[in-house]
């Protein structure tokens, strides 16, 4: 072997050599990035804006990978803790799923019954009543024989439960039985939790009242006891007190 010859073996020996210090520190940017960073999970990420006290379905979320350490004790990394459960604030695109984002969809009680109506859009929900708030049910009736009554507005059922509020819908012409709906465009059906007697007040109310409003009942207390001969008003006992 002659110098030019023993030149490139030494040539040959001192790039593997390099390669393999090279390699060697990748292997150890590696491990250290990895001790740093520690394992992967499964999060799930918002594919659209979801408005509140909406129920969740995982078609509204992706799976990504995130390193375990970089999220939160509230992360949601399975995707099963959506189920029955409704968002509690607006949640944006792109934000990660949190449990604290998310509450138990409201349930029914022993004894109780579901029952829904439409509620005139501009005068019953204000965009104020969500799952879970307390409302008094309103209604108004109408004398046809101005002789022989008076008009009257009746507290149909007091704190009444809402578990459900249904999407803004348009009203056509034909779909209204009742005069009380000719000027309402668009309603919201609102699923209310009821007993077997104010189901039907309020299925009565629906069915035959001039109007039917809404009014929210302030949260974080005890309900409110409605006395007998608060349930009812007509006009005239406004005259009636004016003159004393």
């Amino acid at each position: 072997m002659n110098s030019r010859q023993r030149r490139g073996v030494i040539l040959l020996v001192l790039s593997a050599l390099c390669a393999l210090a090279a390699f060697a520190g990748v292997l150890s940017v590696i491990r250290d990035v990895n001790s740093k960073v520690g394992p992967e999970v499964t999060a799930y990420r918002l594919k659209k804006d979801i408005a509140p006290y909406k129920e969740l379905t995982a078609s509204q979320f992706e799976a990504i990978s995130m390193p375990e350490r970089w999220l939160s004790e509230t992360a949601v990394t399975d995707l099963g803790q959506i189920r029955g459960k409704i968002a509690v604030t607006q949640l944006e695109k792109g934000s990660l799923l949190q449990s604290d984002m998310i509450v138990d969809r409201p349930e029914l009680d022993p004894g109780q019954q579901e029952i829904a109506i439409l509620i005139d859009a501009s005068t019953g929900v204000a965009g104020k009543i969500n799952p879970g708030s307390r409302v008094n049910i309103y209604a108004t009736f109408e004398e046809k024989d101005s002789d022989s009554g008076k008009d009257t507005s009746k507290l149909m059922v007091a704190d009444a439960r809402v578990i459900d509020v249904g999407k803004l819908t348009p009203l056509e012409p034909n779909q209204s039985s009742s005069d009380r709906r000719r000027t309402a465009t668009e309603a919201v059906p609102i699923t209310f939790a009821l007993d077997t007697a104010d189901a039907q007040r309020v299925a009565f109310a629906e069915s035959f009242a001039e109007h039917v409003r809404l009014a929210l009942v302030a949260g974080g207390g005890e309900a409110t006891v409605v006395q007998p001969d608060d349930r009812s008003y007509t006009l005239d006992e406004d005259k009636q007190e004016a003159a004393r």
